[in-house]
């Protein structure tokens, strides 16, 4: 498979569908049931929209917005619009109407393309308020009054005027270089005001080079994918769905993280990619089932566990009753564990934020071992990932192949390659800020390792800075946190100040399970200030700062009275939390806790 000899992302599609042209591709829930369609029937249908929207006066390098949930329609939209020689700009189906407008005007996108009337309320008033946009193309009928004095259709209406069109979609669309900016996909905003990536067919198609060559080692044949991360995010738009285009493989759309369980057994994906937040949920929900249910099943799961760590670990002090258990407690243990992924995972990619290295022995120990990955929006977005056949969990793994990865003298992550951006759009200063001497300045601290691993320490403006001048990783703390069964999320503070302070939250089943033992309200706004309530969430930090050290303890910490989500501004879409928003909502209560005494 020569990826550099495809000129487009379109040019990949096309010739894909043409030698797959009656082969299942796409699988969504219909009634239901999840029910395939054809290369051939998408390959029709992204060309019958490309038309279609060149009818609406769609024009070369004009801009797109795309909001909708992750579904077929959304892959046909994303690649007609690079079919017509426009650029796609993913939005995320959470974002607001503040956050549309941003993208809208920012962008200069003349049209947009949105899914249900739920997301077209939120869509259609950044609309009005857009001066490029001029029409809108609805998956679905929109009620009365959201339309608007702008031009409104529907889906089926553009696509049926653009198959009375002559078919020259495969020929205007192979006009299209490497070079040339196939999507804008914002940033999620973790440190302010999202900025648009423009990212080339070419970045996108050196990304799929490099999961090509890492795991075409595990058999890669007729691979399947269950797509459930938001499109819109780089991670999903390459690996999730461009990534399976280039091997053929099928797609099945998840119907929500929340039935991810139930989407899992139905798919049995070949190929597993989420973000660490999915991880660290599956780990607690196997954890607290095995805890419920005890007995020689809970012992079975612990002594699986346990040979597991100490085959990663330190394989050589296995001894031979080990080996003799361990041989058992494959069929017994770790067949179910994986039954519960599908039965035929040949790889789980982990990536989008660092995984937790007790997250990942979790899971390898059980015989299901995480590949973690790293990278960014600005570089399409993997720079590297573990290879099956070498996995070393506090790693992000060696560079993919095609990516040069170098270390500053500060420390500072560099990366050169296809991979990266062509800049962030109508923003040459931000751009000039972190592209110097074709070399992307990543904002994140790490090594390479002998074996040439990268290793991440940090991000560089998220570390954070005593007044005495020591520092530490807040990432670290925070991850030992909610490690912990009793805290579901934590955001350490302490830039400037003498020591560590923490914002937990603390998990729903512990809230409830304490208040019942305690005869108090189950509900956690009452908790927040509750001295019994503040006691036991107490004894789990100090459990915790026994394995931190001096700097890192958590000295005292304040109880949020609701979690951090994605509707209040505090996590992305892709579940990482908000520092920023966080500090913004919570800065004075955390600047109290160094008042006290």
């Amino acid at each position: 498979m020569d990826f550099t000899a495809w000129p487009s992302l379109t040019a990949v599609f096309f010739e894909q569908a043409a030698a797959r042209r009656d082969d299942n591709f796409l699988w969504s829930k219909t009634d239901g049931v999840y029910q395939a369609q054809t290369w051939g029937a998408i390959a029709e249908q992204v060309k019958d929209l490309t038309r279609g929207l060149r009818d609406l006066g769609l024009q070369r390098g004009d801009r797109v917005v795309l909001v909708a949930e992750n579904r077929p329609e959304w892959l046909i939209a994303d690649l007609a619009i690079m079919a017509a020689g426009a650029i796609s700009v993913p939005a995320y189906t959470t974002n607001l109407p503040a956050d549309h407008l941003h993208i809208l005007t920012n962008s200069g996108a003349v049209g947009a393309i949105v899914s249900t009337r739920a997301l077209a309320q939120k869509l259609m008033p950044a609309v009005m308020d857009s001066g490029d946009c001029q029409w809108v193309v609805a998956m679905e009928d929109l009620q009365q009054g959201q339309a608007g004095p702008k031009a409104v259709h529907l889906w089926q209406t553009v696509m049926e005027r653009g198959r009375a069109m002559p078919d020259d979609v495969i020929d205007y669309a192979a006009r299209a270089k490497r070079g040339d900016t196939a999507c804008i996909i914002y940033t999620s905003g973790t440190g302010g005001v999202p900025r648009g990536v423009m990212l080339s067919h070419g970045a996108m198609i050196c990304n799929c080079m490099g999961a090509y060559e890492l795991l075409k080692k595990v058999g890669l044949g007729k691979e399947v994918f269950l797509c459930f991360l938001p499109l819109s995010h780089a991670y999903e738009h390459t690996a999730g769905q461009f990534f399976p285009i280039t091997i053929g493989a099928e797609i099945y759309y998840a119907e929500g993280v929340e039935n991810l369980l139930r989407n899992l057994g139905e798919a049995r994906p070949t190929i597993l990619t989420a973000v660490p937040r999915l991880y660290e949920s599956m780990h607690l929900k196997i954890r607290r089932n095995m805890e419920k249910e005890g007995g020689l099943k809970a012992k079975l799961f612990a002594k699986a566990e346990d040979i597991g760590r100490r085959h990663y670990l330190t394989p050589e002090k296995l001894t031979l009753l080990d080996k003799f258990q361990d041989f058992f407690l494959e069929i017994l243990v770790r067949n179910k564990i994986r039954g519960r992924f599908g039965g035929r995972i040949k790889a789980i990619v982990s990536g989008g934020a660092a995984l937790n290295f007790d997250i990942g022995l979790f899971f390898t120990a059980l015989g299901l071992p995480i590949l973690q990955g790293y990278g960014q929006t600005e570089t399409a977005p993997v720079v590297s990932a573990n290879p099956p056949w070498k996995v070393k969990l506090h790693t992000v793994g060696p560079p993919f192949k095609g990516v040069e990865v170098k270390i500053a003298d500060d420390g500072e992550i560099l990366i050169r390659g296809e991979l990266v951006m062509n800049g962030y759009w109508r923003d040459e200063t931000a751009t000039a800020q972190v592209m110097k001497d074709g070399w992307l300045h990543t904002g994140d601290i790490g090594k390479l390792d002998e074996d040439g691993y990268l290793m991440i320490t940090d991000r560089k403006k998220d570390i954070i800075v005593f007044s005495g001048g020591d520092n530490v990783s807040p990432a670290r703390v925070e991850g030992i946190l909610t490690l912990q069964t009793e805290i579901i999320q934590a955001m350490v503070y302490g830039d400037k100040r003498p020591n560590l302070v923490a914002a937990l939250v603390p998990d729903d089943e512990f809230i409830t399970t304490w208040a019942a033992q305690n005869g108090k309200p189950d509900n956690l706004a009452d908790l927040t200030e509750d001295p019994d309530f503040r006691s036991a969430v107490s004894t789990v930090v100090d459990k915790v700062n026994k394995e931190l050290s001096p700097l890192e303890k958590i000295r005292r910490f304040t109880i949020l009275p609701q979690p951090f989500t994605v509707e209040n501004g505090m996590m992305t879409p892709t579940l990482k939390i908000r520092r920023h928003k966080i500090r913004e909502a919570y800065g004075a209560a955390l600047e109290a806790l160094y008042e006290k005494r």
